[in-house]
């Protein structure tokens, strides 16, 4: 079989302040292939971005990567290399597209000047020639007008626009694998279909893979061809899209997909997952979903579950893998009792 281009294995990465240790990402392990396209999805709070700032060693104090955890990337163990070799990894071998491009573009600058920047430091070459790289890169995602729009500040520019000049910087030499931490927040549902179809395009015509972050099962649904839902700073379920949209197993899952606005279905209330996300300073001893969970019993309150083999490449960290017989006897989860004053 041919290795992965990124492998991940038991990725911990904590944060130590005076409230405790709050364990963001608690054991996470999956693989990206060359040429693939991932989606890691899951409710705010369940370790998604903090998953993607760790795979390019972008956590700060009071955050740690903790001992024991593997980032390999092309052959290279991301955690054993110094400083200097991981810069030059980051935005050259993997780039990211942050999620509100109003911060992560720098405002007294223009948006060629930062585009052109990127070459400047990884590959030495000229200024001239790297601004008719940067105006060249905005033309190929779309921005009319490159060579004006070059000199405009990022205040100048729509919320798509900018999008787009990120898209553009993560690009410019042309990475292996792109992470898109939710690269659609905060733009209509016209501009989203057309980043969406943007990085698609680009994807196809260069190889690259990507890592989409997102909180929107619909994105994951149109881009990806696998899906990894994380909830609690886990993996709570990953399998190929169809698969999953097909046949989701963890009632985490089940609750994210029934959470869905469906176009043709007139429903008086979307469905709701009762309750909140557990603080990451005290996750659950045993199943981190059985508070919120229609199924659980006695088993989930009292043994963790490990990520169960449901089907070829599809995983679920649930007993009812085993117990599926369960499932016939749906409950008022502990949270919705509670929160009813039960």
């Amino acid at each position: 079989m041919t290795a992965p281009l990124l492998s991940v294995r038991d990725l911990r990465t904590y944060f130590r302040t005076s409230a405790g240790i709050a364990r963001a990402v608690d054991g996470v392990s999956f693989d990206i292939a060359a040429n693939e396209s991932v989606g890691v999805v899951g409710e705010s709070g369940c370790g998604k971005s903090v998953t993607s700032l760790s795979l390019l060693r972008l956590i700060q104090p009071p955050g740690t990567i903790e001992p024991g955890s593997r980032i390999e990337f092309d052959g290279s163990d991301l955690l054993s290399l110094d400083d200097e070799a991981m810069r030059r990894i980051r935005g050259n071998r993997i780039a990211m597209i942050f999620q509100e491009p109003m911060t992560a573009l720098n405002p007294v600058f223009t948006v060629g000047a930062q585009l052109a920047e990127v070459p400047r430091v990884h590959s030495r070459i000229s200024r001239r020639d790297a601004w008719a790289r940067a105006v060249e890169m905005l033309s190929v995602v779309g921005i009319p007008d490159p060579a004006e729009r070059a000199s405009s500040y990022p205040h100048q520019l729509s919320g798509g626009m900018r999008q787009r000049v990120m898209i553009g910087m993560a690009l410019m030499l042309s990475p292996a694998l792109l992470i898109a931490d939710e690269p659609t927040t905060a733009l209509d549902v016209t501009i989203q279909a057309q980043i969406l179809e943007l990085l698609g395009a680009l994807r196809e015509k260069t190889g690259m893979s990507v890592l989409l972050i997102t909180h929107d099962l619909g994105v994951v649904a149109e881009s990806t061809s696998r899906v990894i839902v994380m909830y609690a700073g886990e993996i709570v379920e990953q399998a190929a899209v169809r698969e999953l949209f097909a046949r989701p197993h963890h009632p985490y899952t089940e609750g994210l997909m029934t959470a869905m606005p469906r176009a043709g279905e007139r429903r008086e209330r979307l469905t709701v997952i009762p309750g909140t996300v557990p603080s990451p300073y005290a996750w659950p001893a045993a199943c981190r979903f059985h508070e919120r969970c229609p199924y659980a019993w006695e088993r989930c309150e009292r043994e963790a579950p490990p990520l169960y083999q449901i089907g070829e490449g599809h995983v679920s960290r649930c007993h009812l893998a085993v117990e599926p017989e369960r499932r016939a006897s749906p409950h008022l989860p502990l949270a919705a009792r509670a929160g009813a004053g039960a």
